[in-house]
């Protein structure tokens, strides 16, 4: 995905920005800029480690990409072992995170899964639902927490490391994953197929694709109906897409653009006072409102993403309701 040009969306880019727009008067501290560096991806000039391209395709790890590869280890080692230690005792009965795990996967496969594909297939598509939900809150939640950000001022301040060092490359680009749309994409991806296979599996292939349109109208309302229905096999992942990686990201936005008030106004009036006084009683109680609403968001969107993909398989399962 084609990345703008990246600022260092740490203490030391933004300090450097007001410096410079102090000495120069214009062009100093451009907050789209910043914001832009921290919610895209990884340009090429940056990724956390390089790779060999392999038939023309860079497999350099961007933040983005290491972001997925994070929670999807802490995901897999964190369910993994909880559930390994509760099989593991002699009366099964569930404490700690085990409680908290069983509820989500009582309330997944009873109160989404079951009431849009039916009892016959629960068992066959809660699973993959259930996954949905736990990657996308765990990658929603690690979004929120500042990892790169507390990173980026441990190194401004203590590390003091190279232009092109780990650490520096780390630091630039955003920081979840699902606020990437090559992200969002692959899981809507995959909830496109999967409405594919359980129409084939409930009512067969060649069935399937004729459930597409209602039976017994005349033909030629299926010159028009046809084409109509094909679009909105597309259209669905597209919708899942963009929800997700939209919402996501405009959270971010929001926030960056309220702490760039910090910037801007110390850039406009040439006063780091004045700057300090719109920090403490502007861009910082509306940042810690905005992330507030943003726990919110990130349980929200998890399971609107999971009830449409479970509203999209079953509506290929139960054609005629």
């Amino acid at each position: 995905m084609p990345q703008p040009h990246q600022a260092e969306p740490t203490e030391h880019a933004t300090d450097h920005a007001v410096d410079h727009g102090a000495e120069h008067g214009e062009g100093g501290f451009d907050a789209g800029e910043v914001i832009i560096g921290h919610v895209t991806n990884s340009s090429p000039d940056h990724p956390i480690l390089h790779l060999p391209a392999v038939f023309g395709i860079d497999f350099s790890i961007s933040k983005h990409v290491f972001m997925l590869l994070l929670v999807a280890t802490a995901v897999f080692l964190l369910i993994t072992t909880t559930v390994r230690r509760y099989l593991q005792q002699e009366r099964l009965v569930p404490d700690g995170f085990m409680n908290a795990l069983e509820f989500i996967v009582e309330f997944i496969r009873d109160s989404i899964v079951l009431p849009n594909v039916g009892a016959k297939y629960v068992r066959t598509w809660a699973p993959l639902i259930l996954t949905f939900f736990c990657f996308i809150l765990s990658a929603n939640v690690i979004g929120l927490i500042p990892i790169f950000e507390v990173l980026g001022l441990i190194d401004h301040t203590v590390l003091h490391t190279g232009e092109h060092s780990l650490v520096k490359n780390i630091v630039h680009g955003g920081t979840t994953a699902t606020a990437n749309f090559n992200v969002t994409a692959a899981l809507a991806t995959i909830t496109f197929f999967a409405i594919i296979i359980a129409g084939t599996l409930a009512h067969g292939f060649i069935q399937h694709w004729k459930n597409l349109v209602p039976h017994g109208l005349a033909w030629p309302v299926y010159i028009l109906l046809i084409p109509i229905e094909i679009m909105g096999m597309f259209v669905k992942p597209f919708a899942l897409t963009m929800r997700l990686a939209a919402n996501m990201t405009g959270g971010h936005i929001a926030i960056f653009a309220i702490l760039s008030f910090v910037f801007l106004f110390a850039q406009a009036f040439g006063s780091n006072l004045a700057g300090i006084g719109v920090g403490l009683f502007v861009s910082v109680p509306l940042a810690v409102g905005i992330n507030g609403l943003e726990i919110i968001v990130v349980l929200v969107q998890a399971y609107v993403f999971t009830l449409l993909s479970a509203v999209f398989i079953g509506m290929a399962i139960n054609v005629h309701h």
